[in-house]
């Protein structure tokens, strides 16, 4: 069996779009990117808890991450964690975008449905 060793890249321009906005970006069997572009401020989100750990980037924008009774402010230059099962929810305070990874990655099986 040999080992998979090949160069992936993906443009956000061509990427594919998820239903919540969300551009998938690279991929692999343990880890994926996906990139929330210039999302546009709105109500909360519904909380949801994920079968995956989700980590970010602010590129750009503000939001506030509401993370199991804990309000925290996501502003360009943060980053943050979401743990695996952890109740959250994102509320978009300014034209927002950020990278996230998730491990494992968040698209395969239906793990982005709402």
């Amino acid at each position: 069996m040999t080992e998979d060793k090949s160069v992936k890249k993906v443009s956000s321009k061509t990427s594919p779009k998820g239903e919540m906005g969300q551009k998938y970006l690279a991929d692999g069997k343990s880890v994926s990117m996906r990139l929330w572009d210039g999302e546009d401020p709105s109500d909360p989100k519904p909380e949801a808890r994920r079968d995956y750990e989700t980590v970010g980037y602010v590129i750009g924008g503000r939001a506030e991450l509401h993370l199991e009774g804990q309000k925290v402010l996501l502003e360009p230059g943060d980053s943050w964690l979401v743990p695996k099962g952890a109740s959250h929810t994102y509320n978009i305070l300014e034209s927002f975008t950020a990278v996230e990874a998730t491990s494992p990655p968040a698209e395969v099986h239906g793990r982005d449905e709402a």
